[in-house]
Formats: C-alpha cells, sequence, structure tokens
C-alpha cells in the first residue's frame, strides 16, 4: 500500500472514530441518552414515530448534550487545524492558534465584559471581538517593523499578547473578589459547561469561513514551507495565501476561545501527532489534525464532567496530558517538525 492510500485510509478511520465517539459521549452523564433513543428522537423531528422516550431525555439531548458535543468537536477542529496551518506557515514547530495573541485579546474582551456584568452571549461576544482587534493591531505593528516580516509578526505577537494580559491581570486586580473574579478566573481555565445553542450558533459561521477555505489551500501550504522562492516559480503568490492562511486561522481562533475559554495544547501537541500519522503533506496533515483535535477535545470534556462529582476545566486537563506528551516528542530520536 502506498503511502498516499495509507494516508487516506487513517483519515477515513479517524473520521469513523469521531462518529463512535459521538455516539457514546451520549451515552455518558448523569442523564444518559442511548443509541435507540437518540435515533428516535431525531428521526421524530423528520417523520411521526411513537414516543418511546421521556420529555426529560429529550430536553437533555437538545438544550445540553448536543450543544455541548457539537462545541467540543468543533473548538477541537479549528484549535488543531489552526496549530497546523500556524506551524506551517510560519515555519515554527512551536507555533500554537495563540501565536498572535487571539487568546490573550480573547481572554481580556471576557473579562472586560464579565467586570461590567455582562451577560453569558456578551462575555462570547466580547472575547470573540478583542481577540480580533488584538490579531488586527499584531499585524499593523508588524507591518512597522524593519526585517523579516514573518519574524516581525510573531515578535508583535508577544508584545501585543503581553500588554493584553497585563490588562486582564489589572482587571482581575480591580474586580469583585466574591463574585467577579472567580467568574473570570474559572473562564480562563477554560471550560465547556453551560454551553448553550446560542453559543453553536454563534461561532459556526466564522468557523465555516475558516476551516473550508484551510481544507481548500492545503497544496498551496505545502509549496509555502517550501520557502518563497520556491513558491513563486510554482506560481503561488506566497504572501497572498500567507495573508489568507493567518486570516483564517485568526478567524476560527476566535471563534473558538470566544466559547471555551483558554484551552492550551490543543493547537500545538495534536498537530505534531497528525505528522506522525500522516507526514507533513498538508492534503492528509490539514484533515487529521482536525480530526484528531475534535476527538481528543470531545474525549477530554467526557472525562473533565464526569472524573469527579465538580468537574474539571478542560484547560487543566489539557496541560496535563498535553505537556507530557510534547516532552516525549522533544526527547525520542527525529526531528519533531
Amino acid at each position: 500500500m502506498n503511502q498516499t492510500k495509507k494516508n487516506n485510509l487513517i483519515v477515513l478511520s479517524l473520521g469513523i472514530i469521531l462518529i463512535f465517539s459521538i455516539i457514546i459521549s451520549f451515552w455518558i452523564g448523569r442523564y444518559p441518552v442511548y443509541t435507540k433513543e437518540l435515533l428516535g428522537i431525531l428521526f421524530s423531528k423528520i417523520i411521526p414515530i411513537d414516543q418511546f422516550w421521556t420529555d426529560t431525555m429529550e430536553t437533555v439531548l437538545f438544550n445540553i448534550r448536543l450543544p455541548r458535543i457539537a462545541l467540543a468537536c468543533l473548538v477541537g477542529c479549528c484549535l488543531s487545524g489552526a496549530g497546523a496551518a500556524y506551524q506551517g506557515v510560519f515555519q515554527n514547530p512551536m507555533a500554537a492558534p495563540d501565536i498572535l495573541g487571539a487568546s490573550a485579546g480573547a481572554a481580556f474582551g471576557a473579562a472586560l465584559a464579565i467586570l461590567n456584568y455582562q451577560s453569558s452571549y456578551m462575555i462570547t461576544f466580547s472575547a470573540f471581538f478583542f481577540s480580533l482587534v488584538t490579531v488586527a493591531l499584531v499585524y499593523f505593528v508588524s507591518k512597522k517593523a524593519k526585517g523579516s516580516g514573518i519574524l516581525g509578526l510573531i515578535l508583535s505577537g508577544i508584545m501585543v499578547s503581553s500588554l493584553f494580559s497585563a490588562g486582564t491581570s489589572f482587571i482581575k486586580l480591580v474586580a469583585d473578589p466574591n463574585e467577579q473574579l472567580p467568574a473570570i478566573t474559572y473562564w480562563l481555565m477554560g471550560s465547556l459547561s453551560g454551553t448553550k445553542n446560542s453559543d453553536v450558533s454563534f461561532v459556526i459561521i466564522p468557523m465555516a469561513i475558516g476551516v473550508i477555505p484551510l481544507l481548500l489551500l492545503r497544496w498551496r501550504m505545502n509549496v509555502l514551507t517550501m520557502g518563497d522562492d520556491e513558491a513563486r516559480t510554482m506560481g503561488v503568490n506566497s504572501n497572498q495565501v500567507r495573508i489568507i492562511v493567518i486570516v483564517c486561522s485568526t478567524l476560527i481562533t476566535a471563534a473558538s476561545v470566544s466559547v471555551s475559554g483558554m484551552i492550551g495544547w490543543v493547537g500545538l501537541v495534536i498537530p505534531h501527532l497528525a505528522r506522525k500519522l500522516v507526514g507533513n503533506n498538508y492534503n492528509h496533515l490539514m484533515p487529521t489534525s482536525m480530526l484528531l483535535g475534535a476527538i481528543f477535545l470531545l474525549i477530554v470534556d467526557n472525562v473533565s464532567k464526569n472524573l469527579f462529582s465538580t468537574e474539571i476545566p478542560l484547560g487543566i486537563l489539557t496541560a496535563f496530558i498535553g505537556a507530557p506528551f510534547f516532552l516525549y516528542l522533544i526527547t525520542r530520536k527525529g526531528d519533531i517538525y
């Protein structure tokens, strides 16, 4: 079996694993929804079926279980895809979705909204808005920097991220320690607790706008990894492609962080694991990263809400899993990129 067929089989297998993971996720929790009832409830919205499930089960499915599972898959997919894209564009194995300050901006926006006693929808919107503002500011600063454009972009991201992180720290300092500070701290740790259908509706469009071009530009991203001169000889406008990839990656990162909070390591570790499976060819690396990210975050979310009586923030679990795994990658023989 040649490498292409092998990689296609891996992508197909991951898609099947994701489907089974989603089905099993409906079984897990205080109010399990098993496959028979799940299919019955879903098909009842299309064709007439005599009800053999409880009203509570239907409410739990549509208002709690379905939006949370969908959001876990979407956020995992987008963070991993953004991480893989950034690593290719910047030619840096340490590049992650927050490299341009999207996460720092989202944290500041969420903290500012919580400080002003805004609703959960406004907290999400504020996080999304400031995430985009931060990256736009990073890009503006990088255009004024001298020297390498890529290096200037990365250094600008570090600088602007520090400023917004300082702003978040100041908000935590002046926040009410009994109500606002715990809410800000919990948001910063990352969680899908309390996910609503409105959260999925809010992010699905920007995520689609970002993910679809990344999938369509996979072969051009391969050319980018060869360098600008090689890209030019192959008729690829490297600057144009790089800007499109950065904008799309930023958009899906901002959308993800705005509804999930700060979830680290997914966009850094999962693309490296995908490379171990299918290599560096973005034709397979991008879909593999996205599928692996969706599977990983869905499993971690199931663990977070069922391991103990109190739900564990996702950011804590992803760090516990991601950091040791990344240490394993960088200490084993061979290049991690």
